[in-house]
């Protein structure tokens, strides 16, 4: 039985837990009346209207972008849910420019969100590490064959003090927490045991499908492929790394994905990092963020696998 048992991921969000099944996604967050909320959502993919798009790299590219949409749909739901009661102490606006921003604002700020998010992300993670390799390889060391390498390494110590830099703000912690929550749930699942806090809490906090693992292995993907590309001029480099990005997110879930039922110890050691790093980015959760974490498997399996219940 546990040979076909479904695949579930998830998600941290805010004072929540969002679980992605196969046709499903649900979201528990514990509201500060101290009970937990639920809502599950239908998840229509791409792939699942168009097979023909179910191919290696293409469909990891489509899994990519599908999970950003859901994952910050959930953030937003999760974010009604906890400020529902501050909410409800507000005066509603009563003009039309208050009406329509009372219907439509969340939306609106949810978008702008979004959009600042990967404004950000190329930043940070794309544009400064070209022009900053470019300047330290090529206009002081003259090293050009070392572009490629530098660029990564820049990159991924870029993510290293971000990661570091928001564990150290509380509701970021408190996200972590969450997001322990999430994986012990899962390892719980996995291992055939109930569904109780008593067996969650003895599980490791680490996964090896995790969004965290991911990142990485884009960016170590992403040293072996540009350390190929000897284009030095850097609008060009920066535009050639926007056009891979979707390629390298694709050929990293395959990655990804290939190694989650892999025991290969090659495959171990390109995982490893991802999962060290996990010590980041999660933290040991307490008994009321697992409950909520059991809580949206248990809301997702009553719709896709009550036999599991």
């Amino acid at each position: 039985m546990s040979e076909k048992k479904p695949s579930i991921g998830g998600q941290a969000v805010m004072e929540g837990v969002m679980m992605n099944g196969e046709h499903h996604y649900t979201v528990a967050v514990r509201a500060q009346d101290k009970t937990i909320r639920t809502k599950i959502f239908d998840r229509k993919s791409v792939l699942d209207q168009h097979k023909y798009l179910n191919i290696p790299i293409i469909r990891g590219v489509i899994r990519f972008v599908e999970s950003l949409v859901i994952g910050f749909k959930t953030l937003d739901y999760s974010a009604d849910v906890y400020m529902e009661e501050e909410e409800k102490q507000k005066k509603e606006a009563r003009s039309a420019l208050g009406k329509f921003w009372n219907k439509n604002g969340d939306s609106i700020l949810s978008g702008l969100s979004m959009v600042l998010a990967v404004v950000l992300a190329v930043f940070l993670f794309v544009f400064v590490p070209v022009r900053l390799a470019k300047w330290v390889m090529i206009d002081l060391l003259g090293i050009p064959s070392l572009l490629g390498l530098f660029e990564g390494l820049i990159r991924m110590g870029m993510f290293l003090l971000y990661i570091v830099l928001i564990s150290r703000v509380k509701d970021i912690r408190r996200t972590f927490e969450y997001h322990g929550a999430e994986h012990k749930t899962i390892n719980c699942f996995e291992a055939d045991l109930p569904l109780t806090v008593e067996n969650v809490r003895k599980m490791s906090r680490f996964n090896r499908r995790c969004g965290t693992s991911f990142l990485f292995l884009i960016m170590f993907i992403s040293i072996l492929v540009f350390s190929l590309i000897r284009i030095t001029e850097p609008v060009m480099r920066f535009v050639i790394h926007l056009a891979m990005v979707p390629v390298i997110a694709g050929l990293s879930y395959e990655v990804l994905k290939f190694s989650a039922r892999s025991r290969s110890r090659i495959i171990g050691a390109l995982v490893a990092p991802g999962l060290w790093i996990q010590r980041l980015t999660t933290r040991e959760p307490d008994d009321e963020e697992m409950e909520v974490a059991i809580a949206s498997v248990k809301r997702l399996f009553e719709e896709e696998h009550p036999e599991y219940l």
